[in-house]
């Protein structure tokens, strides 16, 4: 085989794998999102259960990014502390070293041809008859993990590396240098991690490497140190132009990794070779081991699974501290009046696998709903406002929330449809359809605010005055839209309705269409009895049917609240 052929078929089988972790861990969530986002919800009852949830979850999605941006949108909603969020951000670490047995069992000297393509099979079938097409992406997924590490294998041992004169100088001048090396590997590690963006397939190429006894057990544990380091790397990033509390977050990820380096790396080769006893591998710094790979490779799990279980069990302790530690680090910013318009639960910086997206979105949501009931309540203030500098005042502040609400439209249906484009199941998609409809109405619930304010406003300018009867009209209609607009608010922060709510909605919503004809036919009599002028009549109807109007959007948000949890 040409070497061109070895270096394409090596980076083919890396890739290979990271897509086969990536379908395996989104197809887990299709199937059990909402409930792991329920777990993280109900099992952080204090910094022991939050890391044994933290583990558990990762475990199951194979995806520590993904436990830790869905922790960091609990924070942001205020379902978890910061301290408990750090808490299952710590069991994560612990989580994600299911992975490495994983590859240890991909990567041994068992041929996993005959499970591979029997999984493959099996998930052909399971896709092409749409019994549970989600359980066969799960199949394709694990068969493709399973067969980039076996690809990787056979590469790296036609390649053969450990006969390769500048491979083999290149390691043994590097690991010659004492500690120096470890810390030149711990670079490299975290700069490759970082890179590729995927701790695992760093940790698949330094068990290849290890066993092929190419490069050293304790530089392939330097490299995986590094890997740690690169992984909470990016979640900074990420983070970076994200809310502070997933600052905070992405932060204490790094201290509570950086902390276990740095102890770690002050006893690295008493903790080598204790764990190299326990299989049986004879330990020489800066030497190749010639064990078998299943040998070598359960070594270099091993390690990982001890290193974080037993950092987490020391930092478990110092939680706390680390609260206060990334708090100080990352000030809150102080909130500038009516400066609202950027998202506060979903990010660019930041985002999330597709099916745990969706609680961040359903968040925001609930906060635009929240802006636009301010909004009626400065309806209710600019009515009452005689003074023109206040009233200049309060109509320039809904004016601004209705852009506002034009950007928030734009940004979370420019989320939703990035997250409808990932591998979502077919309940999720239905429910993102919902939620686009739901933001739509939610805009023209603003847009219907500031239309009233226009009408109130021309009412104020031209010093139209109405009669008693007129003005509590007005008053018992905006009473009556202000209190569809706080059931609307209630039902979409618990993203539910029960049929005696949703029937309680609805009358209101018929008491306000009925209160409209009756008034509407009753203005047409005063004008004609010449109760007051036309004019009178017209800006009076305005404000009648504007309002009329904002309580349909806020139905239409009802309905389809209603119509998503009773689909299910």
């Amino acid at each position: 085989m040409s070497l061109l052929l070895q270096i394409i078929t090596l980076i083919g089988s890396v890739a290979m794998l990271m897509y086969g972790l990536k379908v395996m861990s989104e197809s887990l969530q299709k199937m059990a999102g909402s409930k792991l986002s329920n777990v993280l919800g109900t099992m952080t009852t204090n910094r022991f259960t939050g890391v044994l949830t933290g583990a558990f979850i990762t475990a199951a999605v194979q995806s520590s990014t993904a436990t830790s941006v869905m922790t960091v949108s609990f924070v942001s909603a205020g379902i978890l502390s910061l301290a408990q969020a750090i808490s299952v951000i710590m069991g994560a670490h612990i989580g994600t070293t299911f992975t490495a047995w994983i590859m240890v069992l991909g990567g041994g000297s068992f041929d996993l041809r005959l499970v591979i393509y029997t999984m493959i099979l099996m998930a052909v079938a399971l896709i092409y008859t749409k019994k549970n097409a989600t359980l066969g992406d799960f199949f394709i997924g694990l068969s493709l993990l399973f067969l980039g590490l076996t690809t990787l294998k056979i590469n790296a041992t036609e390649m053969h590396l450990d006969e390769m004169e500048s491979v083999r100088n290149f390691f043994i001048a590097t690991s010659s240098w004492g500690y120096g090396s470890y810390f030149l590997y711990l670079l490299i590690g975290a700069i490759l991690t970082f890179s590729v963006q995927s701790s695992a397939a760093i940790m698949a190429i330094t068990m290849t490497l290890c066993s092929t006894h190419v490069l050293p057990i304790d530089m392939g544990i330097a490299l995986i140190l590094g890997e740690n380091l690169g992984t909470t790397i990016t979640a900074n990033v990420a983070a970076f132009s994200a809310s502070t509390m997933a600052r905070r977050a992405a932060l204490a990820h790094f201290v509570s990794n950086f902390f276990g380096v740095v102890w770690v790396m002050c006893v690295l080769r008493p903790f080598v070779s204790v764990i190299c006893s326990l299989w049986g591998v004879e330990f020489t710094p800066g030497e190749p081991s010639e064990v078998s790979p299943d040998k070598t490779n359960a070594v270099l799990a091993t390690f990982h699974t001890i290193f974080n279980v037993a950092n987490t069990c020391i930092l478990v302790w110092f939680i706390p501290l680390i609260e206060r530690l990334v708090t100080y680090l990352l000030p809150s910013k102080p909130e500038k009046k009516d400066s609202e318009s950027q998202l506060q639960f979903i990010s660019a910086g930041l985002m999330s696998t597709s099916e745990l997206s969706i609680l961040q979105a359903w968040k925001e949501i609930h906060l635009f709903a929240v802006r636009t009931q301010r909004m009626v309540g400065m309806i209710h203030d600019l009515y009452e406002e005689k003074d023109d500098t206040q009233f200049t005042k309060i109509f320039s502040r809904i004016e601004k929330y209705e852009g506002i609400c034009d950007r928030m439209e734009y940004e979370i249906a420019q989320y939703l449809n990035k997250v409808a484009d990932g591998r979502l199941s077919d309940l999720s998609k239905r429910e993102v359809h919902k939620m686009l409809r739901i933001v739509s109405e939610l805009e023209s619930v603003g847009d219907a605010n500031y239309n009233l304010s226009r009408h109130i406003r021309h009412k104020h300018d031209q010093k139209v005055l109405f009669n008693e009867a007129q003005e509590n009209n007005v008053e018992t209609m905006l009473q009556l839209v202000t209190e569809a607009e706080k059931k609307m608010v209630e039902a979409l922060e618990h993203n539910r309705i029960s049929e005696d709510e949703f029937a309680e909605m609805t009358n209101l919503e018929n008491e306000i269409n009925h209160l409209r004809d009756e008034l509407k036919t009753r203005n047409m009599q005063d004008i004609t009895e010449h109760v007051y002028d036309y004019s009178t009549g017209v800006n009076y109807m305005d404000i009648i049917l504007e309002i009329e109007k904002m309580a349909d959007y806020i139905i239409n948000v009802d309905e389809a609240v209603y119509e998503h949890k009773h689909d299910k």
